[in-house]
């Protein structure tokens, strides 16, 4: 992952960690409420040694009268714990919560604004998994990290402040452990660390598969690929698998060696104990008390030693999601407002290759398109056409030469400004889990009538086939319109783009989906709809575009022919060759 190994390069541990915390600050007031939970929670386990200490003197003096309220402070003891917990508790998953949403949002935005070589670098799986586990990872680094630190950290200080009242001698020995448990947690750390990046990234791995298995499940059907895909998700869930148990072996090892130090501490402490001159004046129920709140501390001790962990964790998928946060966005340098342009197109000397090739895609374009007419991009595949088509709504940005709308650089448009004015129809059609009236006035055209929609679903001949769905043009097409047919699909999307009604139109094999009829009715309607737009249609089948005002043949990133469809075939040039072809029989 490019992204997460840039953001390693940028500074420590702490670094991240600290701008993890950025996301909880503004919720102190919770910080507040948990802070005084868990000090109401420490108090109580310092006042239960505290209590034992009463009871055993208590029984060794005979004072048997006190039986009563020794019986009603134990109930009054654990009532404060539970409600010192439940305030904590409450106050610190309010919190978590709300950093997940936070955290979450921010992260989707990001990807939302995210150039599009971005996508083609990082599969669709991996950003999920970031969206989902890494984002909950990082969550219990700067949530449930903080509630164990609190919670575990004022119940030592409570129990340490007591054992120092009752022998301040033996809680030095028994304190002299500290260092040496830090030492290992620092160690286990560091490792802990490291496999919590290649877990999140086996994570992201098995998403990847899974996901593109079942998007593509009729494709491995129907091509045997059930054991291919079986084998490689295995061999994802597996990597998964190898680093999850190296990072359990870590936790389990760190956990026991501070066990260890402490009993260590212990012994040492009840060795030193029976000295009389360490042991003091202290009574039966002191050193009763004490040895018990000593070994109380176990627990917090531990606990607080597995929070390491937790923000390793956390930190290196802090790293990922920083990663795509800090990732630059799409250049929008314009500022001129594309609204009222008349849709002329001037191409001059125009170039273009992606981050990824050496080779144009592009190379030496120069065509004028004047507004309102239609100009058909036709060639093998790979020629340029689609990428040509792109750079019209700057999908992709980054070329040399010249690409003039209306006579201004097309970066002096605002991005949004210059998108409001083009309407796109692509060959792979995207649908988005709602109704057809949803997906027809989607986005932006949200809040057309009904009225409006259904005149962009005639004119696009989507109400051919409403009349026998169960809920016509409320009926819901499923994730990515899987309920309907391809013809279906397409056709929707292209009254999503006649209900735009922008200045410039984009038709990426806009009929390719089509039975021969519905092409027919679709043809009769985009001949209506391209009049007064300034449209390019990208097609494989000649029949489609003879009638445009222009046909422009490419080949391997440049034009090699122009004119009309008359003007091409009398040439006997590329296009009368691809034409004989097409229409031999």
């Amino acid at each position: 992952m490019t992204d997460t190994s840039d953001q390693q390069n940028k500074g420590s541990g702490w670094e991240v960690y600290r701008r993890m915390l950025v996301y909880v600050k503004p919720l102190w007031f919770g910080f507040i409420a948990s802070f005084i939970g868990y000090s109401i929670y420490g108090a109580g386990q310092a006042l239960a040694a505290k209590w034992l200490e009463m009871v055993v003197d208590a029984v060794q003096g005979g004072a048997f009268d006190q039986r009563l309220w020794l019986a009603l402070a134990v109930v009054g003891i654990f009532l404060m714990r539970g409600v010192g917990a439940f305030i904590g508790n409450y106050s610190m998953s309010y919190i978590a919560r709300e950093t997940v949403h936070t955290m979450r949002t921010d992260l989707f935005s990001s990807l939302l604004r995210l150039p599009t070589h971005y996508y083609n670098r990082n599969p669709s799986g991996e950003m999920l998994s970031r969206l989902t586990y890494n984002v909950e990872q990082v969550t219990g680094a700067v949530t449930n990290a903080i509630k164990i630190t609190i919670r575990e950290g004022l119940t030592v200080v409570g129990l340490l402040g007591y054992m120092v009242y009752l022998n301040w001698k033996l809680t030095l020995i028994f304190l002299a452990a500290g260092p040496i448990i830090g030492l290992v947690v620092s160690i286990a750390s560091k490792r802990m660390r490291k496999l919590s990046r290649r877990l999140q990234s086996s994570v992201g791995d098995i998403t990847s598969v899974a996901s593109e298995a079942i998007r593509g499940f009729q494709v491995v059907r129907i091509f045997g690929g059930i054991d291919a895909e079986r084998a490689r998700f295995q061999k994802a869930s597996l990597q998964n698998k190898r680093q999850f148990m190296k990072l359990v072996v870590t936790q389990s090892l760190n956990t026991p060696l501070v066990q260890l130090l402490i009993a260590l501490a212990l012994a040492l402490l009840l060795y030193a104990a029976m000295d009389p001159v360490v042991l003091g004046g202290m009574t039966t129920g002191g050193f009763v008390a004490f040895l018990t709140a000593a070994g109380m501390l176990t627990k917090p001790v531990r606990q607080l030693t597995e929070v390491s962990p937790i923000i390793q964790k956390g930190i290196a998928a802090a790293e990922s999601l920083f990663g795509v946060i800090d990732e630059p966005g799409e250049a929008d340098s314009g500022s001129r407002d594309a609204g009222g342009v008349r849709g002329d197109l001037t191409l001059r000397n125009l170039c273009f290759s992606y981050p990824e090739s050496d080779s144009y895609a592009l190379n030496g374009i120069n065509l004028d398109i004047p507004a309102g007419k239609t100009v058909a991009l036709v060639g093998r595949s790979g020629s340029g056409k689609t990428t040509l088509a792109s750079l019209l709504p700057r999908f992709n940005d980054g070329w040399d030469g010249e690409l003039l709308l209306d006579g201004v650089p097309l970066q002096e448009y605002a991005l949004s400004s210059l998108r409001e004015q083009i309407a796109l129809v692509n060959q792979q059609v995207v649908l988005f889990n709602g109704s057809i009236a949803d997906n027809i006035a989607y986005g932006a055209m949200a809040e057309a009538s009904e009225e409006q929609v259904m005149e962009a679903a005639k004119a696009a001949h989507v109400s051919e086939f409403l009349e026998r769905l169960p809920e016509g043009i409320h009926t819901l097409v499923g994730e990515n319109g899987v309920l309907l047919s391809g013809g279906q699909r397409q056709r929707i999307a292209i009254a999503r783009a006649i209900l735009k009604n922008s200045p410039l139109l984009i038709l990426d094999e806009a009929t390719s989906a089509l039975d021969t009829e519905s092409e027919r009715h679709i043809q009769a309607a985009l001949a209506e709809v391209v009049k007064g737009r300034t449209t390019l249609v990208i097609a494989h089948r000649l029949s489609t575009v003879e009638k445009a005002d222009l046909i422009v043949v490419m080949d391997s990133g440049k034009v090699v022919e122009q004119g009309t469809h008359q003007e091409l075939l009398e040439k006997g040039g590329a296009y009368a060759a691809l034409h004989a072809m097409q229409f031999r029989d």
